[in-house]
Parts: C-alpha cells; structure tokens; sequence
C-alpha cells in the first residue's frame, strides 16, 4: 500500500515535470509569434513572457527591448501613465524612496518602479507611455521609458525662450515653458525619434529629432482656442468656437517637409495643421462644449450641452472625417473622465456599482489623482 501511495503521490509530480518541459521546448518561431501577440498587448506583459524561461528569452532576443524602449515604437508602453500621489507629494519627493506608481488605462492594475532620476528631474508630459522629462540643472529634455530605462536626448527646453510671446513677464516665463500642453513622439525608419510640442505660451509648434542641439519652432501658427490632442505620432488641434461658431479639428503630421527659407538654406519642419473635420453650426439656443479624448486605440470627439440637461453625444473622428455625424451608442463599456487637467479614457472596473450601460461619463477635479478608486466609484451613466 505504501509503496502505491508512493507512486501515486509521485505520478503527478512527473505530469508536472513533462509538461513544464514541453513548453519550455517549444519551437523558436511558435515563441517568437506568440511573443508578438503578447507585445501588441502590454509591454510589462512582453517582459514576464521573456522572463519566464530561458529558452523563451533566447528566443525572442531579436525582440529584446533594452537598449530599444525609446527608438522602437513597439516597446512604448502606451497604456500606462504615471499616478500622481496628491497630498503634497511628488515625484522626487522624500517621503517616495524614488518609487514612482503606474496605472494602467486599460487593466486598472498599479505597478511601483524605482526612478530615482526625479530627483533632478521632473515630469512635462508622457507619450504613449514615454516620459517627457526635464532636467533641473541645464533644462536638457529627454525621453524615458520607465519599465526599460532607456533614455533619448533632446535638446535644452532655454532654447526656445527667444519665441515666447512677448506679452509674458520675465518672472513667469518658465512657468509658461514647462507648461505643455500636448507632446506628440514618432519615430523615423532609420531610427531618429522626433517630438513636436504645443507649448502654453506660443503660439507655434516646437519640434525637435534626436541629436539636435536646439528646438525649432514652426513659420506657421495655431490659435489660442485650440486644444490638442496627441494620438499615433500626430496631434490633433480642436478650435473651440464662439457660441454659434462652428468647431474645426486640424491635423499635424509630424512627417517633415523641406521649406528653403533664402537661396541657399533649407528648414525642416512638421507639415502644417490641416483641417480635416467641420462641425455644422449651431441652430439653438444652447451652447456646447467639445473634448477629445482617445479610447480603445481611436479618437472620440464628446458634445456637452452647457444647459441643465447636460445632454452628452459621443462621435467617432474617423466618422465625421467621412461625413457621418451619428453618435455611437457604446463605447465598450469604458469611462470617460474630462477636466482641465486631463481627458482620460479608463475601462471600468467589474465591481463598479450603479446602472448597467455601455458607456459613462465623469467629471474629472483638480485633485482626482488624491481618490482615485472613489473617483472610479462615482461615474455616472450618460447613456
């Protein structure tokens, strides 16, 4: 009897053993591919996937992403932002350790890494997921990728100072600097990263390629009423209008064009905004607001009527570009947050109590990072 129990105890341990080993010998090219997937999804998912074996590790080493978290648009964790802590603290600060939390947009799922390049440095922006940085000590700007440490320079952030507007006063002006308002990274075949900057307190585009030594700005201008929005490379400008105008969105394609400045010298610069949606004008007697906002990999454009209705439409960009002005009636069960500290779209949670919909929408307050499992708690229904 002994030994049977011995056998049978020892049976499922081997079980165990085959079937660890069969998928760590798994052939290099079915890795390779099922490596991919994982990466289309989530890159810290791609870094446990490679972290679980070494057969798996070698296997996708044409796919490592050390050393290629910034060049390699693959490895931009696109659906991760930095979570500010509220309470007075702050990237950098003491009481952090240099531990600085990520939320995912799309999972809800809270990850802590040690950046302790805070302590010099602090946060402009993030684009997909790439941290736009900017270094106290010579105002240098460079790009980070937190979950692989990869870092690209730019060149210092004073060098735009000379195109300010001529209205700010010499106190403010680094407060207007540092105040950007969409970044947007894309990335060349040969590897040359560029960024393209709408800044508070121009009124042009600031663009620049790794190994530049300065920012340039553009010859052309964007009005004041516009709010950008950066998605995929690009930005996309919303010109809010008066109360009966009609909103415009325009495009900027980061893909540069040669424009000869005299005889003898060429600039390179984005190309310039290019309108791609007219709204038609508002008949009525309400007044509306409009955001975008990026959901599920495409852009949303949201009509709010200003009135007590409240009354909230929802437009894919890719429709109105084609001349559809329908409203969808899901968006997949996420939640939109607005404000004018962000516009975020976050999947919400099963356990989220109230009605059942496909779709809700919150108002986002000034310290919604301080609460922010209330702040997923308090959405409400919109349709």
């Amino acid at each position: 009897m002994r030994r049977k129990r011995s056998a049978a105890l020892i049976a499922p341990s081997s079980k165990v053993t085959r079937d660890t080993s069969s998928w760590a010998s798994l052939h290099e090219d079915l890795v390779s591919l099922i490596g991919n997937r994982v990466l289309a999804g989530d890159l810290r998912d791609y870094i446990r996937f490679r972290a679980a074996c070494h057969h798996w590790r070698l296997s996708t080493g044409a796919a490592c992403p050390l050393g290629r978290g910034v060049v390699d648009p693959r490895f931009h964790p696109r659906r991760w932002m930095m979570l500010p802590e509220g309470h007075g603290l702050y990237p950098g600060h003491g009481k952090m350790r240099g531990y600085i939390r990520f939320f995912n947009l799309s999972t809800g799922d809270l990850v802590r890494l040690r950046l302790p390049l805070f302590r010099d440095h602090c946060l402009l922006d993030s684009m997909d997921g790439i941290l736009l940085l900017h270094r106290d000590k010579d105002t240098a700007i460079r790009l980070l990728n937190p979950f692989t440490g990869d870092i690209e320079e730019l060149p210092p952030l004073n060098t735009l100072l000379p195109y300010l507007c001529s209205f700010i006063v010499q106190r403010g002006r680094w407060e207007f600097l540092r105040n950007i308002r969409a970044a947007s990274i894309s990335v060349s075949a040969g590897g040359v990263v560029r960024v393209i900057m709408s800044l508070l307190g121009m009124q042009c585009i600031a663009y620049a390629s790794s190994g530049d030594q300065q920012w340039n700005v553009s010859r052309w201008s964007v009005k004041d009423s516009a709010h950008p929005l950066s998605f995929q490379g690009k930005l996309y400008l919303l010109n809010r209008p008066t109360f009966c105008g009609q909103p415009e969105i325009f495009q900027i394609d980061p893909s540069y064009q040669h424009q000869a400045l005299d005889a003898s010298t060429m600039s390179i610069m984005p190309s310039p905004p290019k309108l791609i949606v007219k709204f038609p004008a508002n008949t009525t007697s309400v007044a509306y607001t409009y955001y975008m906002v990026e959901c599920d990999s495409e852009v949303l454009v949201v009509t709010l009527s200003l009135d007590g209705y409240r009354q909230c439409l929802v437009y894919r960009l890719t429709d109105l570009i084609l001349g559809r002005t329908v409203p969808v009636t899901s968006i997949g069960g996420n939640a939109l947050f607005l404000g004018t500290k962000g516009k975020y779209c976050i999947r919400r949670r099963r356990n989220v109590g109230g009605s059942r919909g496909s779709g809700v929408l919150g108002y986002l307050p000034s310290d919604w990072y301080a609460n922010l499992d209330k702040l997923l708690q308090s959405v409400c229904i919109y349709y």
